[in-house]
């Protein structure tokens, strides 16, 4: 009986053996079957930390603007045009690498902002809020289920787009460019008088907020929350603070308009782009004044009166970051995800879109920049994070950009998206390390 007492070991053994091998097996299978994102062996080209890669999840859109990620990981698009009257897009990665597999739309007007929220995807013509039902999947369903929040805002060929944002509150802060780079009386002319007081303030030149639960409002039931914005294309509700952040562009053409005070060298890099912490009731004080980041000073504007040292503006905010003249900061983030390193967690990334108003100095921008924030506040210097988009180091005009920042989202796994009107691709930046 011991031979076969032994046999009868022997086989339990070897059956168990099998069954190990069997289960590593479908293990090993079953990983090796998992998606892997298709992360670009050169970054698309795309300069980025240590650690950090790129891939392009679409390319060869029509002018993407502003974008949002449901939490499935889809993405929204608004168009600054409607192309086959589908002015918002819907991108699906349908096997997990990371690229796009299909392509929906809807909304037959063009704008820049869009919001995920919640329940709801939040969408701007250049006139309008629109705010359109969710399903459990984050998908609109039914884009003629639409809710029109906000109409009748002004719109002129100028600083013309209403990026928006929203708070915890039910909230919503809309931008509303001035439709003027100095408030004169005719628009860039040279010689031309500055209007006193400025009459654009009325209806535009800062942020006006609207309920998001409230439909057809017009300015009679909105608020002017902030003025003396020039035009905030980025704004970003920070959540850690609960306060609304905006990204100003600057005016232009010093040298132009007053050749005797600015050579072409100081007004390539004035006025200062800005980063503002808004609170309500807060003046930044456009057109009257601008902020010189080299003198560190609010400076009176020329058509007020100003020299290029006088400074004035003693009742209006300063900047909590400023940024060399005419980049463009286009896109307002506040990164809250848990796959980028601790020192991104809360800090600001900035799309922007690169300047026009440089020349005869080379064009800049054309970059996402990061600001550090610690308890709320910057806390330290701003840097670089991706960089390269334009496709060459030295850039005359903007037309020569192969890929112009415009949008920011981050996405349920702490990835960041980055749109591009020029070469209308979508990148997603992770971290590998």
């Amino acid at each position: 009986m011991q031979p076969l007492k032994n046999l009868n070991s022997l086989s339990t053994i070897l059956m168990a053996f099998t069954f190990v091998l069997m289960v590593t097996g479908c293990k090993q299978e079953a990983k090796q079957e998992e998606p892997t994102l298709k992360i670009s062996s050169d970054n698309e080209g795309i300069d980025v930390p240590s650690g950090f890669g790129v891939l392009k999840v679409i390319d060869s859109l029509e002018k993407p603007r502003h974008i949002g990620v449901n939490a499935q990981g889809g993405i929204y698009v608004k168009l600054r045009e409607a192309t086959d009257e589908k002015g918002i897009l819907y991108l699906e990665d349908l096997d997990g690498d990371g690229l796009i597999d299909k392509t929906s739309g809807f909304g037959n007007y063009g704008g820049t902002g869009i919001v995920v929220e919640k329940d709801f995807l939040y969408a701007s013509s250049d006139e309008e809020i629109f705010r359109y039902p969710l399903d459990a999947n984050g998908v609109v369903k039914n884009p003629e289920s639409v809710d029109t929040l906000v109409t009748g805002l002004v719109s002129r060929r100028t600083h013309a787009s209403k990026s928006f944002t929203l708070d915890k509150q039910g909230n919503i802060y809309v931008n509303i460019g001035a439709y003027s780079n100095a408030c004169q009386v005719e628009d860039r002319a040279i010689g031309s008088p500055a209007m006193m007081p400025c009459t654009i303030l009325d209806s535009a030149g800062g942020v006006w907020q609207f309920r998001n639960d409230k439909k057809m409002q017009s300015y009679a039931e909105g608020l002017r929350y902030a003025t003396g914005l020039r035009n905030v294309v980025g704004l970003d509700w920070n959540k850690s603070t609960d306060k609304l952040f905006v990204t100003q562009h600057g005016r232009d053409m010093l040298s132009t308009l007053f050749p005797d005070l600015y050579d072409t060298k100081s007004s390539a890099d004035l006025p200062a782009e800005t980063l503002y912490v808004i609170e309500k009731g807060d003046d930044a004080g456009w057109p009257y004044i601008y902020y010189d980041q080299n003198l560190k000073a609010k400076i009176l504007a020329p058509e007020y009166g100003g020299d290029g040292q006088k400074t004035a503006g003693e009742d209006a905010i300063d900047p909590v970051v400023a940024f060399p003249g005419h980049m463009a900061p286009n896109a307002l983030l506040f990164y809250t995800g848990e796959m980028f390193p601790e020192k991104y967690r809360n800090g600001a990334f900035i799309a922007f879109h690169g300047s026009w108003n440089r020349a005869p100095e080379k064009q800049e921008g054309f970059m996402v920049a990061f600001v550090p924030f610690k308890n709320g506040e910057p806390s330290g210097e701003w840097e670089i994070f991706a960089n390269g988009f334009a496709g060459k180091e030295v850039i005359a005009s903007p037309s020569e950009a192969k890929h112009r920042p415009t949008g920011l989202a981050q996405g349920p796994d702490g990835s960041l998206y980055v749109s591009d009107d020029a070469g209308g691709a979508i990148f997603r930046i992770v971290y590998k390390g």
